[in-house]
């Protein structure tokens, strides 16, 4: 059985190098905010739990025996297909795409390909998702024009089944070729759109049509690297 500090050693690594943070992994397990720093730093527990190695190894894609599991189970081997994956332990895989959202002027769609696929427990999409989980995608939001709100470098979870139904909110919007990340705020009277970014050194536009208005999904979660 590989040594513990060697898998300390290793998910410390990984976690720097996707800029992850040990709070936000430890939640994705479904534990206390300080359960991977104290495995990590003080080897508590001593070793993962089945899992928690596995959950962990589907999050950065690698085998499971690079966390201590059995030399014959690669965690990847269970991406049944590349969009969403769903598991008896409760949690759902959704793709994280190699796509930008500007929060800026807007910057081109990029490739569509995932990147990797990030766990969200079944019961936490359920709660905050419009309908089908298949809906669901990670992208990361460029630029500054939605501070404090939304920082350059986030990963955003979009709903692209909720975009019918417009009301107030964020939402992800397409303008020619490039992808937008802005606040949407509808008249009531009028069911017309105000587009602003919440940084105020940006402009808005106001009273639009919502027909010409190309939107893409609503913007339902949101992951930050704390430095």
């Amino acid at each position: 059985m590989m040594d513990s500090s060697v898998v300390r050693k290793r998910l410390d690594e990984l976690i720097a190098s996707r800029g992850g943070d040990y709070a936000s992994l430890s939640r994705l397990l479904g534990r206390n905010p300080t359960y991977i720093q104290q495995f990590v730093k003080r080897g508590v527990p001593r070793r993962l739990s089945e899992s928690d190695r596995r959950l962990l190894a589907q999050h950065f894609g690698i085998a499971e025996r690079l966390l201590g599991g059995p030399d014959d189970v690669d965690s990847r081997a269970v991406l049944s297909r590349p969009g969403l994956v769903q598991h008896s332990e409760d949690y759902v895989l959704i793709p994280e795409l190699a796509v930008g959202a500007s929060a800026g002027p807007g910057v081109e769609a990029g490739s569509e390909t995932p990147l990797a696929a990030i766990a969200f427990q079944s019961s936490f999409i359920r709660g905050i998702a419009s309908g089908r989980a298949e809906a669901l995608s990670v992208i990361h939001v460029e630029g500054d024009s939605m501070l404090p709100t939304l920082a350059d470098g986030d990963h955003i979870l979009v709903d692209t089944d909720d975009r019918e139904r417009l009301r107030d909110g964020i939402y992800v919007l397409r303008t020619d070729d490039a992808l937008l990340v802005k606040r949407l705020s509808v008249n009531p009277a009028t069911r017309r759109l105000t587009i602003r970014s919440d940084n105020d050194a940006y402009p808005s536009w106001d009273d639009c049509d919502p027909a010409s208005v190309a939107v893409i999904g609503r913007v339902v979660w949101v992951g930050r690297r704390i430095n």
